[in-house]
C-alpha cells in the first residue's frame, strides 16, 4: 500500500427509520395522560409520534373540570392528513368519546388498513370523572372494535364493555376474554391492577393476554406508589409503538418492564397535588446509554 492510498471502507448499513406512530385521543394538558403522555412514550420507545386530538380535555393530578369533544368531521380531517401523506406503522386509539368520532375513525381505518390498532377504551380517568357517554358504547362496540388489533381494557371497562359485573378474581378474567373477542377484536389484553383494590397487599399485578393462539399469563411485581395517572395511556402505547418491530408478545412484555419502570421512578417526579404521572423518560434519565 502506498503512502498515500487509503484502505478500502466497510459501508455502514443504513440506519432503519423509526416506526411512525399515530395516537387517537383526547388532552391533558399536566401530561400525564391522554396525547401527551402517547407521544412522550413513543419518543422514550424510539418511535416518530403523531397525534389526532378527539377532545379537549380540561384537567390535572387531582380532577377532570371540562371536556370538550371535536366535531367527527375535524377528527376525520386530521386522520387524512396523517394518512395521506405519512405511511403509519401502528395506531393507538384512546378517548373516543361519543359516536360520531368513532364513526369517524372506523371509516378511515377501514380504507387506510394501518398493519395494527391498539385501542385503550378510555371510559373514565383517574380521577373517576367519566370521559365516555354510555348510550355511545353500542356504537363504538359494532363500528369501531372491528377495525381495532389488539383491546387493552382494565377490568372496569371490560365489564362495561360486556354489560356484566366487574370480575373480582383471575377466574373471572380468564371467563371475560372470549367474551371479549367475540366483539371483533383478536388480540385482547385484560388488565388486572383493579384487583389489587380489594387486596392490596397482594404482591403482583397480573394481566392476561389473549390470542387466537392461547391466553399468556404476564404479571409484575406491584409498585406502592400513588403517582399512576396515565398508566393505562402508557401501557397500550408503548405497545403500539414496539409491536411493528417485535410482534406483539414480545412488545407487550417490553411495554410491561417499561411501565414498570416509569411506575418506580415515578416518585422522582413533582407534578401536581393529586395521583401524578408516570416519569415516561426514566430510562435516559437512570439508564442511560440503554435506549434502543
Amino acid at each position: 500500500m502506498s503512502p498515500t492510498s487509503t484502505p478500502a471502507s466497510t459501508p455502514c448499513p443504513a440506519p432503519t427509520a423509526p416506526a411512525n406512530v399515530l395516537s387517537i385521543a383526547g388532552t391533558d394538558p399536566t401530561g400525564g395522560a391522554g396525547i401527551q403522555a402517547d407521544l412522550k412514550t413513543f419518543g422514550a420507545l424510539g418511535a416518530y409520534g403523531m397525534a389526532v386530538v378527539t377532545a379537549v380535555v380540561a384537567q390535572n393530578t387531582q380532577a377532570v373540570r371540562m371536556v370538550s369533544p371535536l366535531t367527527p368531521e375535524l377528527v376525520q380531517a386530521q386522520l387524512e392528513a396523517v394518512f395521506e401523506d405519512v405511511t403509519v406503522a401502528a395506531v393507538k386509539i384512546g378517548m373516543v368519546a361519543n359516536a360520531g368520532i368513532a364513526e369517524a375513525i372506523a371509516e378511515v381505518l377501514t380504507r387506510h388498513r394501518p398493519p395494527f390498532v391498539v385501542f385503550d377504551p378510555v371510559m373514565a380517568a383517574s380521577t373517576h370523572k367519566r370521559l365516555m357517554n354510555e348510550s355511545d358504547l353500542e356504537r363504538i362496540r359494532t363500528v369501531l372494535l372491528p377495525q381495532v388489533s389488539l383491546l387493552t381494557p382494565n377490568l372496569k371497562e371490560a365489564a362495561r364493555l360486556l354489560g356484566i359485573a366487574q370480575p373480582v378474581d383471575e377466574a373471572g378474567m380468564h371467563a371475560c376474554l372470549p367474551a371479549l373477542q367475540a366483539l371483533g377484536v383478536p388480540n385482547v389484553l385484560l388488565k388486572g391492577g383493579h384487583l389489587a383494590d380489594d387486596t392490596p397487599d397482594a404482591p403482583e399485578s397480573t394481566d392476561l393476554l389473549a390470542t387466537p393462539e392461547g391466553v399468556i399469563r404476564l404479571s409484575a411485581p406491584r409498585i406502592a406508589t400513588r403517582h399512576g395517572h396515565g398508566t393505562g395511556c402508557t401501557l397500550s402505547s408503548a405497545i403500539a409503538a414496539l409491536w411493528p418491530q417485535h410482534g406483539l408478545e414480545k412488545a407487550t412484555r417490553m411495554a410491561k418492564d417499561y411501565v414498570h419502570g416509569a411506575l418506580l421512578h415515578a416518585d422522582t417526579l413533582q407534578v401536581g397535588h393529586g395521583r401524578g404521572p408516570l416519569h415516561h423518560f426514566w430510562q435516559a434519565v437512570h439508564l442511560p446509554g440503554q435506549l434502543a
